[in-house]
């Protein structure tokens, strides 16, 4: 019962801050694991991936806010909730693709999308935000309620965007800082609004990394000797 109390006190254990205001432990510690996460990604490990899903799992327990703590002073941002959760299901995808790409090719190639998936990215970020404001409003997310949204949205897409081994996923992501981290210090999530300010430049060497990846990426070699005794088509033996 002690070891039992003990955990759930480190669980809801807090650091005060200047101003009155407060700090989740677990708050810190999940965005420590998506910053391993990231780091993990821009190196294209495929252990990006669990250890972004136990990130995902802290952080949504602290975006839930009072919905399941009652004595959380902190309000609920539902979009950064839900996206936790879209993110363990993404991430689940990613984690399976990666590991077949390795297993077929040894290794993950990044490649740029296809112009129309380029243009799909685009029109679901711009309308998913539209479509969920109201609905995230209804729910009583934090004001500014788009802004919660676009973050939902642009996180899905970037990690969609990751697991398809596209590079335009980092460019996603800086969108989404752009827009998260004012949303997250006035909302009072400042482990995570600082981590975004960190994301946001990490982002962008991540995208110039998969970038000369992509350029440096070496095409693919045929080590078996053709068999001399097999004529190619339109070759005339005589």
């Amino acid at each position: 019962m002690d070891v039992l109390r003990w955990l759930v006190d480190a669980f809801n254990s807090q650091w005060m801050l200047p101003g009155g205001q407060t700090l989740l432990i677990r708050e810190v510690v999940g965005n420590i694991f998506g910053l391993a996460s990231a780091l993990g990604g821009m190196r294209r490990k495929i252990w990006a991936w669990p250890v972004g899903i136990i990130g995902n799992l802290l952080l949504l327990t602290v975006f839930l806010g009072s919905i399941l703590n009652p004595a959380h002073s902190l309000p609920n941002l539902l979009g950064q909730a839900g996206r936790q959760v879209m993110f363990i299901a993404v991430a689940i995808y990613g984690w399976i693709r990666w590991r077949q790409a390795k297993a077929d090719s040894g290794q993950i190639t990044p490649r740029w999308a296809p112009n129309n998936a380029r243009v799909g990215l685009v029109l679901v970020l711009v309308l998913g935000t539209v479509a969920l404001t109201p609905l995230f409003r209804v729910l009583g997310s934090y004001e500014p309620v788009w802004a919660d949204a676009w973050t939902f949205v642009g996180s899905l897409l970037a990690t969609y965007g990751m697991a398809k081994g596209w590079t335009e996923f980092w460019l996603i992501w800086i969108a989404v800082d752009v827009v998260g981290v004012p949303l997250l210090f006035s909302a009072g999530y400042y482990a995570t609004g600082f981590m975004y300010v960190f994301y946001g430049v990490f982002t962008a060497v991540g995208f110039f990394v998969w970038w000369r990846a992509h350029a440096n990426a070496k095409p693919k070699i045929d080590t078996i000797m053709p068999d001399p005794r097999v004529v190619s088509p339109g070759h005339n033996s005589e």
